[in-house]
Formats: C-alpha cells, sequence, structure tokens
C-alpha cells in the first residue's frame, strides 16, 4: 500500500471517528435540553445571577480578605461592573438577562415581560444569588477562617458579612438611605430601557451588556457611598440569607438599626419608577411609522422645518 492509499485510510477513519463523535455530542445535548421556554429562561436568571454574585462578591471577599493589599474601592466598583457584563452576555439571548427582580418587576409593568413569568424569574434569581454566595464562601472558606480567627462578625474589626450583602454608613438614616435605593435604581432603569430603546440612539447589537456595564461602574462611583449601591433584592438578600444561615447568625438582619429591607423594598419602587420616568419623557414621543410617513407625504412641512432650522 501506497503513502497516498494510507493517507486515504487514515483520513477516512478520521472521518468517521469524528462522525461519531459529533452524533454522540448531539444526542447528549438533545437528551439534555430543555424543551420548554419558561424552564430554559428560569435555568438561564439562576446559572447568570449565581454567576453575577460569584465575580462580584468575589471581588470584594479578595479585597477585604488581602486586607486591601488587592484592591478596595475601584477594584468592587469595576468588578461588580464587569461580573454584570458578563451575567448579561451569559444570558440575556435566553431570558433577556435580568438578574433582578427590580428590573422584571418593571419588565411587567411596563408590558415588556409576562407576568405569568415574574415569579419564576424572581425565585431563580434569589436562588442563585445564594448559590453564588455559598460558591464565594467555599472558595475562600479557609480565608475567611485566617482573617476572623473562626468568628463571623457583622460589625467590628474583622468584620466579614459586608463581602456579601450592603450595609449602611454610621451616619445614614433609613429614610435617606430608601432615598438613596430608590433613586439609584430609578437611574438604572432609566438607562437601561434607554440603552435597549431601538428608537433612540440604541446601543451596536452585542454591546448591549458592556453599555449595562458601564452604567453599573458609574452609579457605582457616584452614588455607593452611602450603603454600597445594592439596586438589586436578590443581590442583596439573597447573600444575606446565606450568610444568616452560614455563620453569621441573625445580626445580618438586625444590624444598621435593621438594615434589610431597604435594599428590597427600594429597589422595587425606584425600578418602575425610572421606567415610567424613561417612558414619560423620551420613549412616549418616539414618532411611529405613521408620522414618518405622514412627515414623507408633506414635502412642504418638511421643507418648512428645515428651513426653520437653517433660519
Amino acid at each position: 500500500m501506497t503513502d497516498v492509499d494510507n493517507a486515504k485510510l487514515d483520513s477516512r477513519r478520521s472521518s468517521k471517528y469524528t462522525n461519531l463523535a459529533m452524533k454522540g455530542s448531539k444526542r447528549f445535548k438533545d437528551k439534555i435540553a430543555l424543551k420548554n421556554n419558561l424552564a430554559k429562561e428560569t435555568l438561564s436568571e439562576f446559572f447568570a445571577t449565581c454567576l453575577l454574585i460569584t465575580l462580584g462578591c468575589g471581588c470584594i471577599a479578595s479585597s477585604v480578605l488581602g486586607h486591601g493589599a488587592t484592591g478596595g474601592f475601584l477594584t468592587n466598583n469595576l468588578g461588580f461592573a464587569m461580573a454584570v457584563t458578563m451575567a448579561i452576555y451569559v444570558s440575556g439571548g435566553v431570558s433577556g438577562g435580568h438578574i433582578n427582580p427590580a428590573v422584571s418587576f418593571a419588565m411587567c409593568l411596563t408590558g415588556r415581560l409576562h407576568w405569568a413569568k415574574f415569579p419564576f424569574y424572581v425565585s431563580a434569581q434569589f436562588l442563585g444569588a445564594i448559590t453564588g454566595s455559598a460558591v464565594v464562601f467555599g472558595v475562600y472558606h479557609d480565608a475567611l477562617k485566617a482573617y476572623t480567627g473562626g468568628v463571623l462578625t457583622v460589625n467590628g474589626p474583622n468584620a466579614t458579612a459586608h463581602i456579601f450583602a450592603t450595609y449602611p454608613s454610621p451616619y445614614l438614616s433609613t429614610m435617606n438611605g430608601l432615598a438613596d435605593q430608590v433613586i439609584s435604581t430609578a437611574i438604572l432603569l432609566i438607562v437601561v430601557f434607554a440603552i435597549f430603546d431601538n428608537k433612540n440612539i440604541g446601543t451596536p447589537k452585542g454591546l448591549e451588556p458592556v453599555a449595562v456595564g458601564l452604567l453599573i461602574l458609574l452609579l457605582g462611583f457616584s452614588l455607593s457611598l452611602n450603603s454600597g449601591c445594592a439596586m438589586n433584592p436578590a443581590r442583596d438578600l439573597g447573600p444575606r440569607i446565606f450568610t444568616a444561615l452560614a455563620g453569621w447568625g441573625v445580626d445580618v438582619f438586625t444590624a444598621g438599626n435593621n438594615w434589610w429591607w431597604v435594599p428590597v423594598i427600594g429597589p422595587m419602587i425606584g425600578g418602575p419608577l425610572g421606567a415610567f420616568i424613561y417612558i414619560l419623557c423620551i420613549e412616549a414621543h418616539h414618532k411611529t411609522d405613521e408620522d414618518k410617513l405622514q412627515l414623507h407625504l408633506e414635502p412642504d412641512n418638511c421643507e418648512k422645518h428645515e428651513l426653520t432650522n437653517m433660519a
């Protein structure tokens, strides 16, 4: 047998095994593939929120447990902004990448998400946040023991609860903190609606997560001094529940004058508020297709408009 014949035989064998591998892989995917769209979206929200907390709180853990040597304010804000970006890239094409009950609530109120999906999205987001907290706790378990001496506390020089959930600055009143969460989440939704508004400038397809990440970074820089700028009930309450069960105890709920409810209620008020502000101020005034057609059919009006601008 010549070298050419051997090469052809090897090629056929390689092709045969490759085809078998592809068929096997396809059969495996067919077996595990979810057929129900709601199940796909629910799993997507769970996984993306878990990723968000793993990466975001992981940055804070690295900063705190490294005694600030690995970063601080800048690292935490950059880390969470990038975590949001990656989470939306992972889930955006399946569920929209809400990863936030306040976003899902605003989407339902404005008709962008069916109300029947709301409890599934929110449940998945909270479970994902709890799971992500468990991942961070597991990865940094030994570092937590070394940093705290085995005593997990909410307050004090070796406090570590703030790795997972947000807590108010000592000067912050409950009402000021609530206003902080309402306003920051409202701004979040205003700009999110703008980013995904195709009748506005919009964002190039595929770059929407980057735009949202930059928004989170800006909000972190400008509005996080008071309490960490949670803007997300799942991101805050999910990890808080985990820390209560993992050894920090009920102090995670009583600290900061029972602060825990503020990052839950505030965003749920601010999210719809921001959505309706954007609709009222911007979206409702876009020209419809009928308006554009009418403008096209009335050259006299167009000419007057152009002349007025020129003048």
